[in-house]
């Protein structure tokens, strides 16, 4: 059963076809995703935004199946919105974070035919004007990101490779725009799953802004 575990997420993490970037910075937080949505070898969409603002506070970038991530985010959007009437407070972003390391967590061990795989990039602004940015691995575990993290999207290695020579740790917010613009550039340029848009936001004291929405149009000459 651990063999097999292990063999599922290995073929699987890879092959999200995808490509989404957290950046971490001194004013808050950034957050890059393609536009390319596909089903094996075949493009099906050019204009799937795979940043999805979850609540008022939190965006999340999800890597997998359509279904299961659109199944997720409703799911968390619903039991943050049960867990804040019940304690009458809001969840923190850290909360939201361990919340869906626990559903993916749960997903992935129950028995099924078509095994739950989505990796997720999770941020977002607490009460006092914080942002923070949280990685979720497909297995569950949920870690704080620090600097910056292309969860295990099939452009991770490009955007590890750029962010690795470019990023600081006092960049602000407005070179992180620009630096997941570039991550995400890189990755469409040499992974066949990313492409045809690029979406960033951003998370600051301000709130959450969906600051670029271009799409990668190919000319003829």
């Amino acid at each position: 059963m651990k063999e097999d575990f292990q063999n599922m997420i290995q073929n699987n993490m890879l092959k999200s076809n995808t490509s989404i970037v957290g950046i971490v910075c001194k004013d808050g937080v950034v957050v890059g995703a393609d536009r390319r949505g596909t089903a094996g070898s075949i493009v099906m969409s050019k204009d799937h935004i795979k940043i999805h603002r979850v609540n008022d506070y939190i965006v999340a970038a999800y890597t997998g199946g359509v279904a299961d991530l659109l199944l997720t985010d409703k799911v968390l959007a619903a039991e943050l919105k049960l867990k804040e009437l019940k304690t009458k407070s809001r969840p923190t972003v850290k909360e939201a974070a361990h919340l869906l390391g626990m559903m993916t967590y749960r997903n992935i061990r129950t028995p099924t035919m078509i095994p739950s795989i989505v990796g997720t990039l999770i941020a977002g602004v607490d009460e006092n004007g914080k942002a923070s940015l949280y990685t979720i691995e497909p297995a569950g575990a949920a870690t704080k990101v620090e600097d910056f993290d292309a969860n295990f999207s099939s452009g991770m290695p490009y955007i590890l490779g750029l962010l690795e020579r470019q990023y600081k740790k006092d960049l602000s917010v407005k070179e992180g725009v620009e630096l997941a613009k570039e991550a995400i550039k890189s990755s469409t340029q040499r992974d066949v799953g990313s492409g045809n848009g690029i979406d960033v936001f951003t998370l600051t004291k301000d709130g959450i802004k969906h600051v670029v929405a271009e799409m990668i149009v190919p000319e003829y000459k």
